[in-house]
């Protein structure tokens, strides 16, 4: 799966940010809690386009003594940020409203313009849900839509995507929520919309602070990458065994590598040194995003300890 380009972010972040003024407007208007929980979400996701762009930023930072290994891992730390936002500030506050709204109801007035800001709503995020999803398509390879999400490594590939998706669904929900609040003339209905409208991004933040805490702790690279590596040092014949592998994503486009392996014996120390260097060369060449290796010689003496 590779690095998604930051246009889907922009498309996202440009939507958001329009539709979130138009939903609050709709909703003083009308007094709508649906759409006030509509305008909380959009204005939440337009936060978090912003938190996303930083973190891209910041992982491109070079490395340097306090780093050596750079600042890749800033774009898990913002990712997890993101989801705890959408899960405090945009499911938590579109509950409490709800449930404000249920325990001491309020007129809503009847108004098309909830309507008319749907409608616009739909159009920006089924735009922005498009691009983030073709870009999605191109990143994701052969893995199915699941499989990418759960061992993708790059989580601004899929936040957008997911957050979009949320939003569509939730764009649904206000709509039936405020139909028949007009219809029956009961603010109830709105006020479970916007409930429900919480549930829903606070089952989309759980999801996002599931996938991104792995790679902040420090998730290994996946299984193929893993299988291929030791096939590759399995290949030479100074390498008598490949006793261990370990592998951690330091960023999305960095994976850091650490290969132990016996020798055979008994082998001259220049010939360790051209394996260990045609190793690098080989491993770096099949997987672009190993950028650091390191190979672990086991010694006889370590063998012989019981």
């Amino acid at each position: 799966m590779t690095a998604s380009s930051p246009k889907v972010i922009y498309a996202a972040l440009a939507g958001n940010s329009l539709i979130a003024m138009t939903k609050v407007v709709a909703a003083l208007m009308t007094g709508s809690s649906a759409m006030l929980s509509e305008a909380i979400h959009s204005g939440a996701d337009t936060g978090n386009e912003i938190l996303l762009l930083y973190g891209l930023q910041r992982a491109k930072m070079p490395a340097d003594n306090e780093f050596p290994f750079g600042h890749g891992k800033e774009i898990y730390f913002w990712s997890f940020v993101v989801a705890i936002v959408l899960f405090a500030g945009g499911a938590g506050l579109s509950m409490y409203k709800g449930i404000a709204q249920l325990v001491s109801p309020v007129p809503v007035k009847p108004s098309y313009i909830n309507y008319g800001v749907i409608g616009l709503a739909l159009v920006f995020e089924g735009t922005s849900w498009y691009i983030a999803l073709k870009e999605f398509d191109k990143s994701k390879g052969v893995w199915g839509y699941f499989q990418a999400i759960h061992r993708g490594k790059d989580p601004s590939i899929f936040i957008v995507l997911l957050e979009d998706s949320a939003a569509i669904i939730g764009l649904f929900v206000a709509f039936i929520g405020i139909l028949l609040t007009q219809i029956t003339g009961s603010p109830v209905y709105d006020a479970v919309a916007a409930v429900i409208i919480g549930l829903i991004l606070a089952g989309t933040a759980i999801l996002l602070a599931s996938e991104t805490k792995s790679l902040l702790i420090g998730e290994s690279a996946n299984k193929e990458v893993i299988q291929g590596i030791r096939e590759i040092a399995c290949g030479y014949k100074e390498i008598k065994q490949v006793n261990e592998i370990l592998t951690m994503h330091m960023g999305p486009d960095f994976i850091l590598v650490n290969i132990s392996v016996d020798f055979v014996d008994p082998i001259l120390a220049t010939a360790v040194e051209v394996t260990v260097a045609g190793l690098d060369k080989a491993i770096k060449q099949a997987y672009p995003l190993v950028q650091r290796i390191f190979v672990e010689v086991e010694t006889w003496r370590r063998k012989e300890e019981p």
